[in-house]
């Protein structure tokens, strides 16, 4: 079996146990959905039916097999609290919490390569200090904590940028802002550190001995060199973002599948938080994917 078979199968394994995992936490966490769902005033029949209709009556084993069944045939089921398709609300909210998550991204990889090069080409100095301060601050700091301090200074003393909702550019600024800055904080210093260790490598000043300008000597020889453990990190950052959205999108009050998680949790809505997870399994082992088949891109001579 190749290596991209390998991975590929990894990876399914890896959504998998996800599933897995969190179909057996969801089933053992308190509360009944049926009594939730009928209400505390509910006779005794009439929980006892809801529980026969949404499957939850069952033992365990049989309530995974046939949750298994259902994903085999791509059902995801429909939620317990409001009866509708899962996979029809996760699709109409995907989009608003990809759109976060991809300028998060963008914001983190951007602003996280550019000072780190900065900082490594000015290591030693004030602004290689400043930089690494502001990173370290940036990285520290919970994002929830990070996202109020914004909404105080830009929402309510400044009245710059709307708080909440979504639907503009303006209303997705600050939960980018959030999220892009405090990964950022981390993926520069990582790049710094990479870039300092490529320049004081030989072949650096061999470079720079037969005239070559600095300019082309960074950008195409020490950052590539730098690239691979950047990507890497940037693999388990993307894992944070995702993680993250639950917090963020709860904070500004934005629709998306991290809140949809949250509501679905505190409603015991198992099918709606398994369908979810499943969906940011599949996004994140599908990145990590495609980061480890980079490596081959960066540095041809890593085998496959």
């Amino acid at each position: 079996m190749g290596y991209v078979s390998k991975r590929i199968a990894g990876a399914l394994f890896v959504v998998f146990g996800a599933v897995t995992l969190i179909f057996i936490v969801l089933y053992w966490l308190p509360g009944d959905p049926a009594q939730l769902i009928a209400g505390d005033d509910a006779s005794p029949a009439l929980v006892a039916r809801l529980r026969a209709q949404l499957g939850s009556d069952q033992p365990l084993w049989t309530q995974y097999i046939h949750y298994i069944q259902g994903l085999a045939t791509g059902d995801l089921g429909r939620s317990f609290a409001t009866g509708e398709s899962v996979f029809s609300r996760l699709a109409a909210q995907a989009p608003a919490t990809l759109e976060l998550a991809a300028f998060s991204l963008l914001v983190t990889v951007v602003l996280g390569v550019i000072l780190g090069m900065v900082s490594a080409v000015h290591r030693n100095d004030w602004i290689d200090t400043t930089i690494q301060s502001v990173m370290l601050a940036l990285a520290s700091m919970p994002s929830f904590w990070l996202g109020i301090l914004f909404i105080l200074i830009f929402s309510v003393w400044l009245r710059w940028l709307p708080a909440i909702g979504n639907g503009s550019v303006a209303q997705l600024m600050l939960p980018v802002a959030t999220m892009g800055l405090a990964s950022a904080g981390r993926l520069a210093p990582m790049v710094r550190n990479n870039l300092v260790e490529v320049l004081d490598e030989p072949f650096v000043a061999t470079l720079r001995a037969k005239g070559l300008l600095e300019r082309a000597v960074l950008y195409q020889h020490v950052l590539r060199s730098a690239l691979i453990p950047t990507v890497t990190l940037l693999g388990v950052i993307v894992g944070e973002l995702l993680g993250g959205l639950v917090v963020i999108e709860t904070l500004f009050a934005r629709q998306g599948l991290g809140r949809i998680i949250a509501e679905a949790i505190g409603n015991k809505d198992i099918p709606m938080v398994q369908g979810a997870v499943l969906f940011f399994a599949v996004v994140y082992v599908t990145i990590n994917l495609f980061v480890d088949l980079s490596y081959r891109w960066i540095d041809p001579r890593i085998a496959l």
